[in-house]
Formats: structure tokens, C-alpha cells, sequence
């Protein structure tokens, strides 16, 4: 009887904790969507209040109109847009890349897997200046292009975790596939990809995630107000020289989460799976 009481004290400890935890680490996410339906004063004045005293729907609605007759709608559109095909592009070219590392032999792999692997201990901050002169020596500045056509080119992050989940598939099915008359390509999208699922939609969970909260490529390449992104569109709420709408940006801000919140709630059981690189075993 004392262990089973024991054992329901524990529990209820546990799942106090998990609770007080998971407040703690959700309340600036809390925060900002109340701070989206107050009004400008109730934001400061009453910062540490979560419900508003005043609901302002219309910070969703001022906030949605834009600024410079350009509308939220625009922001989104342009997101998806760069986030939608990053996404592809670095999946896919990863999926073959990976594949050629795991299965294929040819010269010359082990010191270009090497130099794919160094590729990753570089800061970013190194090739900012490098690429910026080469994608305007080619007349790409103020497009997508500089945000998009990288990723066709593969991410080592995503071929070193595809390579570990593929590694982990049996090579008998691929000689059973080459008996059978299948070549490279046949057995990578018939054999490999079907049983590289989760791996590749962990990645595109990932890709899809980091290119959509980008803030950096864009205000580095894009200059018209048409083709900003959502989080570049954000910072043009902020006015120094003016009163800053705080609703209106908060509201923008939550909107923005929506499309990130959904994707990780439909797809996070892929999640552990592909981190996990475990795959079948022999």
C-alpha cells in the first residue's frame, strides 16, 4: 500500500514539473499571441498580464494590410515560395548525394566526403562576402534566386543524416534488385527512397523550418518590398522615426507561426524516426 501510494506521489510530482516546465518554456509564445489583442499601451503597461483588458481584434486586421500598399498576403506568398522549393531542392539533391556516399564506389570519395563533412565546422559568416560578390557578378541580387538555387546542391547536414539511415538498409536488397536487372537509379527509387521516408521527411521538416524563419539571406539579397519574406516584413513595423504598431506586429508575428506549427504537429512522428537513423537491420 505505502509503495503504491509512493509510487502516485511520484507521478503527480512528475507530471507538476512537466507542466510547470513546458508554462515556462511556452510563455513567450503565450505572450506574444496575448500581446497580439492588446492595444498599444495595454502592451507595456501591462506586460506581465496575459489576458488583455481590452481585446483588439484589429491589430490582425491593420497588421494584415501591410505597409507601402503591399499586404501581408504578398509576405506569405513569397515565403512559401522560398521555403516550398528550398525545401525540395535540399531534400532531393541531398537523397542522391547521400546515396552515392552509401552505395556507390568511385574515386577520389573519401576526400570529397571530407571535404563535405569540413563544410560544416565553417561559420556561415566565412562565405556571406564570397557568395555575395559571385551572385552579383551573375545579376541575382534582388531575386530569389540567391535563397533558392543553393539548396539544389545539397546541405551536408541532410547527406550526412540520409547516409546513416541508408547505411542502416541491408545491401542484400539492393544485389537482389541488381539480380533482378535494376541499375543505380532504379534501386535508389525503388529500393532506397520508399525505406528513406522518415529521414527525408525529418529533413524537409527541418529544411522547410529554417528557411521560413530566415532572416538573414533576405535582407541580404532581397531589396524591393515586394518580394521581402515574412520575417524580413516583420523589421518594417519597427519605425524608429515613428510609433511603431507593436499590435499590428504581434499579430503578424503569431500569424507566421501558424504555418511551422502545423507542419511540426502533422509530421513530428517522422521526427524520431529519422533523427534516430536507425533503418532496417539485417
Amino acid at each position: 500500500m505505502k509503495m503504491k501510494k509512493k509510487g502516485y506521489i511520484n507521478t503527480l510530482l512528475y507530471h507538476a514539473f512537466i507542466w510547470i516546465f513546458g508554462f515556462f518554456m511556452l510563455y513567450p509564445v503565450l505572450w506574444l499571441i496575448s500581446s497580439s489583442f492588446k492595444g498599444h499601451a495595454d502592451i507595456f503597461q501591462r506586460a506581465h498580464h496575459l489576458i488583455p483588458t481590452q481585446w483588439e481584434f484589429s491589430n490582425y486586421i491593420e497588421g494584415w494590410k501591410g505597409f507601402g500598399g503591399i499586404s501581408f498576403a504578398v509576405f506569405f506568398k513569397n515565403s512559401f515560395i522560398v521555403a516550398t522549393l528550398t525545401t525540395i531542392g535540399q531534400v532531393v539533391s541531398s537523397a542522391f548525394v547521400a546515396y552515392g556516399f552509401s552505395r556507390i564506389r568511385f574515386k577520389g570519395k573519401k576526400i570529397l566526403f571530407g571535404c563535405m563533412i569540413t563544410t560544416m565546422l565553417l561559420p556561415s559568416q566565412v562565405l556571406i562576402i564570397p557568395q555575395y560578390i559571385m551572385f552579383s557578378k551573375l545579376g541575382w541580387i534582388d531575386s530569389f534566386k540567391p535563397l533558392i538555387v543553393p539548396a539544389f546542391f545539397g546541405l551536408p547536414f541532410f547527406i550526412f543524416l540520409m547516409m546513416q539511415f541508408i547505411q542502416g538498409i541491408p545491401k542484400e536488397l539492393d544485389e537482389s534488385a541488381t539480380i533482378d536487372g535494376c541499375n543505380h537509379m532504379g534501386i535508389f527509387l525503388r529500393i532506397i527512397v520508399p525505406l528513406l521516408v522518415p529521414a527525408l521527411m525529418t529533413s524537409a521538416i527541418f529544411a522547410f523550418y529554417w528557411k521560413w524563419q530566415d532572416f538573414f539571406g533576405p535582407l541580404l539579397y532581397l531589396q524591393t518590398p515586394g518580394k521581402y519574406t515574412v520575417s524580413l516584413a516583420l523589421r518594417m513595423f519597427s519605425d524608429p522615426a515613428a510609433v511603431t504598431n507593436w499590435g499590428a506586429m504581434f499579430a503578424m508575428s503569431a500569424l507566421s507561426l501558424v504555418p511551422v506549427v502545423i507542419l511540426f504537429i502533422a509530421f513530428q512522428k517522422y521526427i524520431v524516426e529519422g533523427i534516430s537513423t536507425s533503418g532496417l537491420k539485417g
